[in-house]
């Protein structure tokens, strides 16, 4: 499997496993692993056909002052408040063989992109432990391929609301994450997905220009656990692209996108230095 390929499907496993948020604890300043992981995606939101997917992934995380790095990505804390924090935000698509794909054959292959921008996550909502929160989060992303030289393929929009809760259940370190929002893309980035030239239109796929706007909902679910030397996670997402307005493509072969992923990595080093965090 190439590199980018490794690196998209594992930005993918990432975005897709948010962690919770507990009480305040001594924990190492950095810790620093890797991992693995299964991934069954479909070839892109609205396509019929997915594929399964085991790959490696780096576990890193840092936790400064200001500046923060892990799951939940690299994210600052600004405004003088712990409930407003100013994030970077990614996303990731997977390249796509269009003589692999039969909605696509004959068309240009997708390359695979990677986005990425500030988000404003604010929190709303949380209990006097910080065992449950709620927050809203407000990425906007640039989109670009990453095969063969960058190229801006438009943006993306996608607000949602994020639950977090810790002990689920009353099952001790297990962390429940839900999101669940609307998303909105650029017309350049639509059309890079779902457009139909002329010259590629057949008796079953007619020509098709797709327009920015609505891009569907998603949601997501993440469960985690971190145990002294290795760290447990899985997510399952859906995405509901009724409405969009790219859904009359010959493309959208499907309205429903279900991704679902595991993975587990293991602690190889951590700091000495211990800082209180919550998370």
């Amino acid at each position: 499997m190439s590199l980018h390929r490794r690196l998209t499907l594992a930005t993918l496993l990432l975005a897709g496993l948010p962690a919770g948020h507990a009480c305040a604890a001594e924990k190492p300043l950095w810790e620093l692993g890797a991992g693995i992981s299964a991934l069954s995606f479909p070839d892109y939101r609205g396509s019929d056909e997915s594929s399964l997917y085991a790959i490696p992934f780096p576990y890193f995380v840092y936790r400064g002052t200001f500046l923060k790095a892990d799951r939940n990505g690299v994210r600052g804390t600004f405004f003088g408040s712990d409930r407003i924090e100013l994030s970077v935000s990614v996303g990731a698509s997977l390249p796509v063989n269009s003589d692999d794909n039969q909605a696509r054959q004959g068309m240009p292959d997708l390359q695979p992109t990677l986005e990425f921008g500030p988000s404003l996550d604010i929190n709303l909502w949380r209990t006097p432990d910080r065992r449950t929160k709620l927050d809203l989060r407000l990425p906007v992303r640039t989109a670009v391929t990453v095969k063969d030289g960058m190229r801006d393929i438009g943006w993306v929009f996608s607000p949602r609301l994020n639950l977090d809760i810790v002990d689920v259940g009353g099952l001790a370190g297990w962390n429940l994450g839900l999101l669940a929002g609307p998303m909105v893309g650029s017309e350049r980035n639509h059309e890079y997905f779902y457009s139909v030239a002329p010259q590629y239109a057949t008796a079953d796929r007619p020509a098709f220009d797709a327009k920015g706007g609505y891009a569907g909902s998603q949601f997501l679910m993440s469960v985690s656990k971190r145990y002294p030397k290795y760290w447990l996670g899985a997510f399952a997402r859906w995405d509901s692209l009724k409405g969009a307005a790219f859904a009359d493509s010959p493309l959208v072969k499907s309205e429903n996108y279900f991704a679902a992923g595991v993975g587990i990595a293991w602690i190889l080093g951590e700091s000495s230095t211990r800082v209180e965090a919550i998370e």
